[in-house]
């Protein structure tokens, strides 16, 4: 089946570019990013940013924001069947000459997990202003159990705060 990610989630003068994959099943039912309960990217943002999962979504969203942290996805579809990064098949890039264009104050690219890393590479990497520095960072999915949410939240926070 092919799936559509949404539009970023950013302000024009956003420093952080957080970046995905694709959202998963949950999230695109919801609309949201990383709506799946078990997902730990809004208790990270809520540890680093002051937007954890216990605000409605449409706040956390403006604390981002606020703070100049954008959160994307590097693919605008793709062909997958359920959540897994692995299932991904198809992949077509977000248009990120344009959005670095609209965005000229990121400085750091976070990428979330290894899927988002490779996918970067792939696709994006080239369109990254010079002196833009991305870092790929622990997956915050709950397939992903290869560390826990004290060593993925420290491990985020020395990459987005430093």
């Amino acid at each position: 089946m092919i799936i559509r990610g949404f539009a970023p989630v950013s302000a024009p003068d956003a420093r952080i570019l957080i970046l995905g994959s694709m959202p998963g099943a949950a999230s695109l039912e919801a609309g949201q990013y990383y709506a799946h309960s078990r997902n730990a990217f809004w208790p990270i943002m809520g540890a680093l940013y002051g937007a954890g999962p216990e605000l409605p979504y449409a706040d956390r969203v403006r604390h981002l924001q606020a703070r100049g942290v954008a959160v994307w996805d590097v693919l605008q579809s793709c062909v997958r069947e359920g959540s897994l990064d692995a299932d991904i098949r198809a992949e077509a890039p977000n248009d990120f000459a344009a959005f670095f264009a609209a965005h000229p104050a990121i400085r750091r690219v976070g990428l979330n997990g290894g899927k988002a890393a490779a996918s970067f590479r792939k696709f994006a990497a080239r369109s990254c202003p010079a002196g833009v520095q991305a870092v790929t960072l622990p997956s915050t999915s709950p397939a992903h159990a290869a560390r826990n949410f004290d060593d993925k939240c420290a491990l985020w926070r020395a990459a987005l705060l430093a």
